[in-house]
C-alpha cells in the first residue's frame, strides 16, 4: 500500500533534518578547502644542485653495477629482482639508484668504480632537503615506512625521511630518494588548518576506522532516502493553484 502525501511529507521533513548536519559539515569543508588552496603557497619545485651530471664519468655499465652489489651483499643472501634504476648526482658524483623489489631502500654503485655503499640514500635525501631549502637549517627527524597521522595515504609514497627545519614554524619537509623530491612540505599553521578540514570532511575527531566510516555511510544513505523522498512527493503531490 502507496504511503499517503502527509506521511511522505513528515518523514521527508524529518529525515532531512536530522541528517542535514552533513549536508552543513561538506559546504563549510567545501569553502575551507578553497580558503586554504588560496592562502597557502604551492609547493615550491626543488632547486637543482648547481653541478651538472658528466656522463662520461659513469664507466661501468648497470649489468656491472649489478655484479658489484652481488659481491656486496653475499652469496647467501640472494639478489632481489631489480624494479627500478636511475643515475644520480650525489655530492658531484654519479650514482646508480637500483630499486629492488621489496626492499625499503635503494641500492647504490659508484658508476665510476663500482663502489657499493648503502649510506648513500641517507646522503640522497640531505641533498634533496637541502637543496629544497637554499641554505636554511635543518636536522632528520624521522625515517617513514608506513602512513602515519600527518603523512597520510593521499601522498602515497614510501619510504619517505622527515626533515625538521630550524625556523620557529614547524616547517617539517618529507624527502623522497627514489622519486628525487620532496613530497610534502608543512608547518605548524598548515597542519592546524588540515586537521579542521579533514575533521568537517572526513569525521577524523572519531577515532575508530570502522565506527567512522559506519557513521559516513549511515549520513549519506540519510541524504540519499531525504532526496528520494522528496522526488516522490513531487510526481505524487499536486501542486497548489
Amino acid at each position: 500500500m502507496a504511503m499517503k502525501p502527509q506521511t511522505l511529507r513528515k518523514a521527508h521533513r524529518w529525515i532531512a533534518l536530522l541528517f542535514s548536519i552533513s549536508i552543513l559539515m561538506s559546504a563549510g569543508s567545501g569553502i575551507f578547502h578553497n580558503i586554504m588552496a588560496h592562502l597557502q603557497t604551492p609547493l615550491p619545485s626543488a632547486r637543482p644542485g648547481g653541478t651538472s651530471l658528466d656522463l662520461s664519468r659513469a664507466t661501468i655499465s648497470p649489468k656491472e653495477a649489478e655484479a658489484h652489489i652481488r659481491q656486496s651483499i653475499g652469496a647467501k643472501n640472494p639478489m632481489p629482482k631489480i624494479v627500478g634504476l636511475n643515475l644520480r648526482l650525489i655530492e658531484g658524483k654519479p650514482w646508480y639508484q637500483i630499486v629492488p623489489e621489496g626492499k625499503t631502500a635503494p641500492f647504490y654503485v659508484d658508476a665510476a668504480d663500482g663502489r657499493f655503499d648503502p649510506a648513500q640514500d641517507e646522503k640522497y635525501a640531505w641533498e634533496i632537503a637541502s637543496n629544497f631549502l637554499n641554505g636554511r637549517k635543518f636536522s632528520k627527524s624521522d625515517y617513514l615506512t608506513a602512513f602515519n597521522g600527518e603523512y597520510v595515504t593521499g601522498f602515497r609514497i614510501l619510504p619517505v625521511y622527515r626533515f625538521d627545519v630550524d625556523d620557529g614554524k614547524g616547517t617539517r619537509l618529507y624527502v623522497s630518494t627514489v622519486t628525487g623530491n620532496v613530497t610534502r612540505s608543512t608547518d605548524n599553521q598548515r597542519q592546524f588548518e588540515s586537521k579542521i578540514f579533514r575533521n568537517f570532511h572526513e569525521l577524523k575527531f572519531i577515532p575508530n576506522p570502522n565506527v567512522r566510516d559506519a557513521v559516513l555511510i549511515t549520513m549519506i544513505s540519510g541524504l540519499l532516502i531525504a532526496s528520494i523522498l522528496g522526488i516522490v512527493l513531487f510526481f505524487t503531490t499536486k501542486s497548489p493553484r
